[in-house]
């Protein structure tokens, strides 16, 4: 990223670093998982991304400065020093307990005796690459087209569109009968889906994601063009987020470890702040309404703080111990795929709304650089506040975002539904074994 020249440099970049972060996130949680407690497990998590409460607050002027000064480009280098230096311990750690299993005689030698290529077969089959070039591939194409449409020529008639539109559903297609007849370990651990209350999770992930991308997506660029906010305090605000959420995950967390139940806190405080927050929103989308844009924020944050914890507990409730790495890893791919719907939902509803909005609203002395209006973000703040063309766009981003709120607080009724399938559990009263090399 530091380095790139265009978007396909960045795109690759973007690759790379979405597998590490994920990654690391993911090992994260099984560690926490395999080292304590079911009924401690949600308030570890949220103490986990504590740290939020102070990166929260560190991000909006280290961008601001990074863009005064050095340049976006040493943001990236920075980030590409630090992420190895804070890993560093835990890898250390891992080695570490790793040795001291393999001492204690915990960690069996193991000799394959496979060659190099039977070694790449071998865990081909076990990770199902075939499935998952599949579903990846098949996902991607699918969702592309909705991205795309508005760029191609023909738009929905483009041979282009058409083709990666049914190319995609065919990949999809295949990958389901990959699945069912062909994959030695599937890719997707059926026999853990049909669990209620794991498949309530996994729908429930994808909403929370889903919603969140969609009316997220293009908040930023709003609060800087509609409310008049600096860069840096639009992080602000958008780190409120983060801050708010850590706090309300570990007060879930705790409640959680009293009481026992995580599913009445969802039913009560995460699926209706969610939705009340993002519906209000809709309200007070004019300039001038910071101050209620930030309350209705707050709303969604304490949501989805709460959601978060209660959402990763209830799937690791409904199984046993062994499968809590799959289990982790099954909800993460929901959560991803709901991302990523969510993305293409956004980009779809702004691509058509914005510019027939633009074309309705701007004077008519602007309507030649209409594109460059849309497309560009420092083009659109170049307009002062109060200033005919700048007021045109502000009402064409209302109108975009009103329709992405709309969306997103609709979603949630499936994220209703997705908690209303938990079974009641009382994590108090299930015990799981956990790791035991210290």
């Amino acid at each position: 990223m530091t380095v790139c020249e265009g978007v396909g440099t960045y795109a690759a970049a973007m690759i790379f670093h979405t597998v590490g972060n994920n990654g690391v996130q993911y090992i994260l949680s099984v560690f926490i998982a395999d080292t304590t407690k079911l009924e401690n497990r949600a308030l570890m998590q949220a103490l986990m991304n504590s740290t939020g409460l102070i990166t929260g607050w560190v991000a909006g002027p280290l961008a601001q400065r990074y863009l005064n000064g050095l340049g976006w480009r040493w943001a990236f280098g920075m980030f590409s020093v630090l992420v190895p230096l804070v890993t560093l311990p835990l890898f250390g750690l891992l080695v570490w307990k790793y040795r001291k299993a393999k001492s204690m005689g915990l960690v069996r030698e193991r000799k394959s005796g496979r060659s190099a290529a039977q070694s790449v077969l071998y865990y081909s089959r076990e990770f199902d690459a075939v499935g998952l070039c599949l579903v990846s591939v098949g996902v991607t194409l699918f969702l592309l087209p909705f991205n795309l449409h508005t760029l191609a020529g023909n738009g929905w008639a483009s041979p282009m569109v058409v083709g990666m539109f049914v190319v995609g559903i065919g990949l999809l297609i295949a990958f389901a009968f990959w699945e069912q007849n062909r994959a030695t370990i599937p890719l997707l651990p059926y026999s853990l889906l049909m669990d209620r209350t794991v498949f309530g999770a996994c729908l429930l992930c994808t909403c929370l994601f889903g919603s969140y991308a969609v009316w997220n997506s293009y908040f930023g660029s709003y609060l800087q063009v509609v409310q008049g906010l600096s860069v840096e305090e639009a992080s602000y605000v958008a780190q409120a987020y983060t801050v708010v959420s850590v706090v309300f995950a570990v007060l879930a967390g705790y409640i959680i470890h009293r009481t026992g139940r995580f599913k009445t806190v969802s039913l009560v405080i995460g699926i209706p702040l969610s939705m009340l927050g993002q519906g209000l929103m809709v309200l007070f989308l004019a300039p001038g309404n910071t101050g209620y844009i930030i309350v209705c924020f707050l709303f969604i944050s304490i949501s989805q703080g709460v959601l978060v914890v209660t959402d990763e507990i209830a799937i690791l409730a409904a199984g046993s111990h062994e499968h809590v790495a799959a289990m982790l890893a099954l909800v993460s791919i929901f959560g991803n795929i709901g991302g990523a719907i969510g993305l293409t939902i956004a980009a779809s509803i702004w691509s058509d709304v914005l510019p027939s909005r633009l074309r309705q609203y701007l004077p008519t002395e602007e309507m030649p650089d209409l594109h460059k209006i849309f497309g560009d973000l420092a083009k659109q703040l170049s307009y002062p506040i109060g200033s005919p063309t700048r007021i045109a766009i502000q009402h064409a981003y209302e109108d975009a975002m009103s329709r992405l709120l709309i969306v997103s607080t609709c979603i949630w009724v499936l994220g209703a539904v997705g908690v209303l399938m938990w079974r009641n559990i009382n994590v108090k009263e299930i015990q799981q074994s956990k790791g035991h090399v210290w």
